[in-house]
């Protein structure tokens, strides 16, 4: 047997990761000083869907977040004691060019392998991606320990499945993405006067980046959902994640529209984890599907 971690960038809800048995080792934020850790593995949805609405005002209000790195000694801890128990380790890791998470996670692992006198194995998965791109990726290594299979040839076969895992999104506010460098400061002022709404995606490289500019909110949400649609592969057996950043009415539309063309097997919609909505800002909504790959055919 193994044990299947993530870090709280996945965005599993806590009834989610309890459900599948999933670890979920936490980001911390800094917000107006104060720690918030980022999972509490205690909420419900509604009250996840509330602590979500008050992170997101307050960044509304102009509070200051300040996010880090989950400690090399955080995972080496968490990682040993599955290691004690007999059992090896599968981590699904946010992207390793969005975060230096990663390689603190293999920093961990390289040290425990250098001293495991057990043989019991870790295996890394970085998901080129975040959020629910991840955290659908450890439901389904759930799944398939459930059935017996090795942490090998779980691993083996999802880290197969990452470069098609898609993950789009669009931002309510522009001025974030400005803040990480990820647009100029004056093209997010223009944008915002124009209602320019970006449509984002990672990469196959793990990067985020821009894939086209449309006009106006509704109009965005309906090319995310074009997007999901034209390219999801197999939809009556992939579970669609939604992570809205206070967004929820929109999301429930996205949900609804996507039932309306497509037969799909699951969805999982959930609050925006703090440590990557912080980087993207309230009203952002994201999707995360399987499709042939990440090039993404055009809607238009």
């Amino acid at each position: 047997m193994f044990q299947i971690f993530v870090d709280s960038a996945a965005n599993l809800p806590a009834v989610i990761a309890k459900q599948y048995n999933i670890n979920v080792i936490s980001f911390v934020n800094l917000v107006s000083g104060k720690e918030i850790t980022c999972y509490n593995p205690d909420l419900s949805p509604e009250e996840e869907r509330e602590k979500g609405s008050e992170y997101y005002n307050a960044m509304r209000k102009g509070c200051e977040i300040k996010t880090g790195l989950i400690s090399i000694a955080t995972f080496k801890e968490k990682f040993q004691k599955a290691l004690q128990e007999g059992q090896d380790v599968l981590y699904f890791s946010l992207s390793k060019n969005i975060s230096g998470t990663y390689n603190s996670a293999r920093l961990a692992a390289e040290d425990l392998s250098d001293n495991n006198a057990n043989g019991h194995k870790i295996r890394l998965i970085d998901s080129l991606n975040a959020s629910l791109a991840q955290g659908i990726l450890a439901i389904y290594a759930s799944i398939m320990r459930d059935k017996g299979m090795t942490v090998d040839e779980v691993a083996d076969f999802l880290e197969s499945c990452v470069g098609k895992m898609n993950g789009i999104f669009t931002v309510g506010d522009l001025k974030y993405l400005s803040q990480t460098g990820r647009i100029k400061g004056s093209v997010a002022a223009i944008g915002n006067v124009l209602r320019i709404k970006p449509i984002l995606k990672g990469d196959k490289d793990g990067y985020i980046v821009s894939y086209k500019n449309v006009r106006g909110r509704k109009s965005a949400l309906n090319t995310l959902i074009d997007l999901v649609c034209n390219n999801i592969i197999h939809p009556e057996k992939q579970i669609i994640g939604i992570a809205h950043a206070d967004a929820y009415e929109d999301s429930l539309y996205i949900m609804k529209k996507i039932q309306e063309k497509i037969k799909v097997r699951d969805f999982i919609n959930t609050s925006y984890d703090f440590c990557t909505g912080s980087h993207v800002g309230p009203d952002t909504i994201a999707l995360f599907f399987i499709g042939k790959d990440r090039e993404l055919a055009c809607t238009e």
